[in-house]
């Protein structure tokens, strides 16, 4: 099942990488997560950690699949980390319709073949969107020992999310998903608590009614909705909210977590003098 089908109907569960590691990557993805999130906005993550990211998820068993946060909704920027072979991509700060269609036209190359409608040059797809994705012998085709096949297929192949991160966009989400291509919508609880001036008072009134939004908006429009939870508790009460999906943790959180709770364990049986 293609990942923007996941999305949509099978309540795919996922983790955030913001630690440029493909050891971390990997033992991620040996926990059975239905993808793995790259961060490259607010990570030190270059496009070459990610192709490296992407090849120990595709190394481990299962079928974990990578899509990558891009550092801006920018088609220079896009175009680098599709080369890897991811399978979706993640846009910050979409705040309207003819944003999220820039999103779509970068994640595309232009129709091909049947797909095409329109003159040579000018051929749009069956939706209405002309890609423009550049063409490249990259790892998304196997270093062009796939290519012809990937220009003619890989559009209806990937996964295209628009995250939702401030009052603007909450306003324009109903359009943003209407959008042909985004596959789904993605809350970002920090940027857009922080916009509405309630950071993580997840809450208040304001907030809850802004994701109250974005949910009816994702369901008029027949798009998933996900958001970041960074606590069991957070999991719990996203779901409550209705979310479609989840990232249900990062790289990090795990890590300095799972060293909490050890110390924790250990200074109930040790004191600070290191007496039993």
């Amino acid at each position: 099942m293609k990942l923007a089908d996941k999305l949509a109907a099978d309540r795919p569960v996922g983790g955030w990488c913001s630690i440029p590691s493909p050891t971390v990557a990997e033992a991620m993805a040996n926990q059975a997560f239905d993808f793995l999130a790259v961060d490259t906005e607010h990570a030190p993550t270059t496009t070459e950690s990610v192709e490296n990211l992407v090849r120990a998820v595709d190394a481990a068993p299962g079928n974990t699949e990578t899509i990558v946060r891009v550092a801006w909704n920018d088609h220079v920027r896009i175009k680098r980390v599709l080369d890897t072979g991811i399978s979706g991509v993640m846009a910050p700060r979409v705040e309207s319709a003819e944003e999220a269609r820039e999103l779509v036209r970068a994640c595309r190359y232009p129709p091909q073949g049947d797909a095409a409608a329109g003159p040579a040059g000018e051929a749009v797809d069956s939706d209405g969107i002309r890609g423009r994705r550049g063409v490249a012998a990259a790892r998304a085709s196997d270093y062009g020992a796939r290519l012809d096949e990937v220009v003619r297929t890989v559009n209806d192949d990937l996964a295209v999310i628009a995250q939702i991160e401030t009052g603007a966009a909450v306003d324009a989400a109903a359009e943003i998903a209407a959008v042909p291509g985004i596959d789904a919508l993605f809350v970002g609880p920090a940027d857009l608590s922080a916009s509405l001036g309630c950071f993580r008072e997840f809450d208040d009134p304001e907030f809850e009614a802004a994701v109250a939004d974005t949910l009816a908006a994702g369901d008029e429009a027949g798009v998933p909705v996900g958001t970041l939870a960074t606590s069991e508790e957070r999991i719990d009460a996203w779901l409550d909210a209705g979310f479609d999906f989840l990232i249900a943790g990062t790289d990090a959180g795990f890590l300095a977590n799972g060293a909490s709770r050890a110390i924790d364990r250990y200074e109930e049986h040790v004191d600070r003098d290191g007496r039993v």
